[in-house]
């Protein structure tokens, strides 16, 4: 009708996405000397906030910028201590009675069995790194798929609530044990498994890429365990005879170190497993002997050696900051991991 006032449609508020006073905090843009032109060149290299920046190497990001490695680490500097501002990391120096304070309150998350958890003191601990290595068989991604179902249980069920990223090196991962051992624990199958986002490796290159990329996924869907199954086979493979060792052992050195940066800033658990070789130098006792050298042994926060014995399984604490040397057993059934019953501990 001639004359009639048509007004314009407003978009939903649902379409107009809002970035939350938390997300603005951690705007690479508030850094001071972080400009529109660094901003995006750090975003193109998948430096997306403050807490990427924190967990990025010094060379990874004097690359992303073009600037001088020394400039580079005063940046890296600026984003740690604008996330001690922000209460995401610890001050430089921090008083030994209020670290304990702060330690008695990490999340950890039931490995599925109480045998091992009692090991771990009480479950796998978040803001660490803990490794499984062990022979094939000896049920290191048969513990990788029990915590991907277990990290999700409620608080107090031995679970964090929380999803779960699963790096898939050697094509172990199967949906199908995660739905087996979500119903054998009576939890939502379909629940559980939308929780898990997996990332299937094929190179070193390609599993360094992925992890360089955990903050994007880790924040937005709530993660609280990162899952490395494994994280020195492709290095293993790709880099053969002594020649190559050097660089193996750098590129292997600064992956681990990622992963550890990770852990700490987003405050998660991160689970490695590692392969093993026999040393034929080893006259006495068990001749096995994870791979990776000291690069690996070094970065980890926890080692567990796992071995078989006969239908039960066996747990070794090998390195710890605190934990006592000693040996857990533990049983892989429907559950994933579990105990095994006193009869069969005898009978072993």
């Amino acid at each position: 009708m001639a004359g009639t006032k048509v007004e314009k449609k407003e978009e939903p508020e649902e379409a107009v996405k809002e970035t939350t006073g938390a997300d603005k905090e951690l705007e690479l843009d508030t850094l001071p000397g972080v400009g529109p032109a660094t901003k995006q060149k750090l975003k193109d290299a998948g430096i997306e906030t403050i807490l990427d920046l924190a967990t990025s190497g010094p060379m990874d990001i004097a690359d992303a910028v073009d600037i001088d490695v020394s400039k580079a680490v005063e940046l890296n500097n600026k984003a740690r201590k604008k996330l001690v501002e922000l209460n995401r990391l610890e001050p430089d120096f921090i008083n030994a009675a209020d670290l304990l304070v702060k330690r008695k309150a990490i999340d950890r998350i039931s490995t599925g069995s109480k045998n091992l958890d009692d090991l771990l003191g009480g479950g796998i601990e978040t803001w660490a790194m803990t490794e499984f290595y062990g022979e094939f068989g000896s049920g290191k991604s048969q513990v990788c798929h029990t915590l991907s179902v277990m990290v999700q249980a409620p608080k107090g069920e031995g679970g964090l609530d929380a999803g779960c990223i699963y790096v898939d090196t050697e094509g172990t991962f199967r949906p199908e044990r995660i739905a087996e051992i979500a119903e054998a624990r009576d939890m939502d199958t379909e629940k559980v498994l939308s929780r898990i986002t997996v990332a299937r490796a094929y190179n070193s290159a390609h599993q360094e890429l992925i992890v360089k990329d955990l903050g994007r996924i880790i924040e937005p869907n709530k993660v609280k365990l990162v899952i490395l199954d494994s994280a020195v086979a492709h290095y293993r493979a790709e880099f053969l005879g002594r020649g190559t060792l050097s660089e193996r052992q750098q590129r292997l050195n600064r992956f681990m170190h990622q992963l550890l940066r990770t852990a700490e800033i987003y405050n998660i658990a991160v689970v490695v497993t590692n392969q093993v070789q026999a040393a034929p130098d080893s006259f006495f006792g068990d001749p096995t002997r994870p791979t990776g050298g000291h690069v690996v042994a070094h970065t980890s926060t926890y080692r567990i050696y796992l071995r078989k014995a006969a239908k039960n399984r066996i747990a070794r604490m090998v390195d710890s900051p605190y934990h006592p040397e000693r040996d857990a057993v533990f049983f892989l059934d429907d559950k994933g991991v579990d105990d095994p019953s006193e009869e069969s501990i005898r009978k072993k």
